[in-house]
């Protein structure tokens, strides 16, 4: 009788190896590595047959696929359906992941709730009861939506296969196993087999696919980073669970567009879209505080910067950044002391986007350098006026994308005058006052009203 090589793998990525390393050569972490039980030709067996699912028949023509029935369905939901792209395809597969209590299974049952067919909502972390409890809070109780608490997926598979519903919800993809396979629920062999089961299954019928994902202590989502490569969307649900709003952002969309950005507030009945923009509250004006607008997507948002200069306690300079990454925070803190004339070697710089709204936009620089500068001199900036650029090493103030888009959302929110690199005023037909800046070495002479604070 042949001897069964054994195979390792590591839990975080899903490589494999011929013996036990104490370091994973594909991630890089440690104690990562264990031996998978059971011979790995029958995890190759396995993958095939759910390829096989898929009725393939060979290679076919481009002209000849047919997509008349890839029609998007809207959903209802109009923050949901913006994160999606417009609605739902047929055979989509979305992953959506948040933290523990951020409300994924409260927007998966306002989602169910607005099917107009069957829906089969498979759970293996909760119980019947207990998704019935927060349905009858939700005002979701309806008899489309069919409850299955089970973590067997060839059992929810038989089920879907039997009742054919519009929707699939699985909550978890962790909690799945599949009885073919001798793993554990949630390693990272059985996570990625069952959701190319469930994958196979949904492309091939045409029904919407949902799968909830656990997070990281880090906030990234768990498992091997080719689970985020079998679906189609991406979502992840952010937020403070002790604040009002929730943010639904869009990580991968094969229908649309990349990093949509969707806000709900978080209510007794449930989420409900958020009006207007949640992230920037009029108030008085105060020395540190700068507005701009950053793109999520396609959505413009405007946003408030606060920064804090203050004297260096220690005698080290602290750096401290909320909202956006403190590497670029020290590259503009260096722009602004050399370039802008701003002393902040011997200060502590403390700065937050309002709101907990996390950007990456560099079209936010300006307005960073403007709020340094503003905190360290004590003087106010020109009321409701905008900054809206990206700085570079030299000072320069560097045009960006989308100007006319983000200069309409900052006219409908009651913004005068915006400040704005120079090349993007070319075709300026919107109806906002623009001063164009070139660098910020002139940003100290032109943008006073009075000094509160003297230095």
């Amino acid at each position: 009788m042949a001897r069964t090589s054994s195979v390792f793998e590591c839990t975080a990525c899903g490589a494999r190896f011929s013996q036990l390393v104490g370091k994973c050569g594909s991630c890089k972490s440690f104690g990562t590595v264990e031996e998978i039980r059971g011979s790995l030709k029958k995890g190759l067996d396995r993958a095939r047959s759910a390829f096989a699912q898929s009725d393939y028949t060979g290679p076919v023509s481009l002209l000849d696929v047919s997509v008349s029935d890839s029609g998007r369905t809207p959903i209802g939901l109009s923050e949901l359906d913006r994160v999606l792209g417009g609605g739902v395809v047929p055979g989509m597969v979305v992953l959506l992941g948040g933290e523990p209590g951020i409300g994924k299974s409260t927007l998966l049952l306002q989602w169910a709730a607005r099917v107009s067919g069957q829906t089969l909502y498979a759970s293996g972390e909760e119980s019947e009861r207990q998704i019935r409890i927060r349905a009858q809070r939700l005002g979701a109780e309806l008899p489309s939506i069919h409850l299955l608490a089970e973590t067997d997926v060839r059992v929810i598979l038989a089920t879907a296969d039997q009742m054919r519903p519009a929707l699939l919800l699985v909550d978890s993809i962790q909690t799945l196993y599949d009885p073919e396979f001798d793993s554990g629920a949630g390693s990272v062999s059985q996570v990625r087999g069952c959701a190319t089961l469930l994958t196979r299954w949904a492309k091939t019928t045409g029904t919407p696919l949902v799968l909830v994902g656990h997070v990281t202590k880090d906030g990234g989502l768990a498992g091997p980073k080719v689970l985020e490569h079998l679906v189609d969307t991406v979502l992840s649900f952010e937020g403070d669970r002790h604040h009002h709003h929730r943010m639904l952002r869009t990580l991968k969309n094969r229908f649309g567009a990349a990093f949509e950005l969707g806000v709900f507030a978080m209510t007794e009945n449930g989420l409900v879209p958020a009006e207007g923009n949640p992230f920037f509250l009029e108030t008085e004006p105060s020395p540190g505080c700068a507005a701009t607008v950053v793109l999520s997507g396609t959505r413009p948002v405007v946003v408030e910067i606060q920064a804090l200069v203050a004297s260096a306690g220690l005698g080290i300079p602290r750096r401290t950044a909320l909202g956006i990454d403190g590497q670029r925070l020290a590259m503009l803190c260096a722009v602004a002391e050399r370039r802008g004339g701003i002393q902040l070697h011997d200060r502590d710089v403390y700065i937050n986007v309002a709101g907990g709204l996390e950007i990456e936009d560099p079209s936010a620089d300006l307005a960073v350098v403007a709020a340094l500068t503003s905190s360290a001199t004590g003087r106010l900036l020109k009321h409701k006026c905008i900054f809206v650029g990206e700085v570079g090493l030299t000072g320069e103030v560097r045009p960006v994308s989308q100007t006319q888009l983000r200069m309409q959302e900052a006219k409908r929110l009651g913004f005068e005058s915006a400040v704005i690199p120079s090349p993007s005023a070319t075709n300026n037909n919107m109806d906002i006052n623009c001063h164009l800046e070139k660098n910020v070495e002139r940003l100290r002479a032109k943008l006073w009203l009075e000094k509160i604070v003297d230095e």
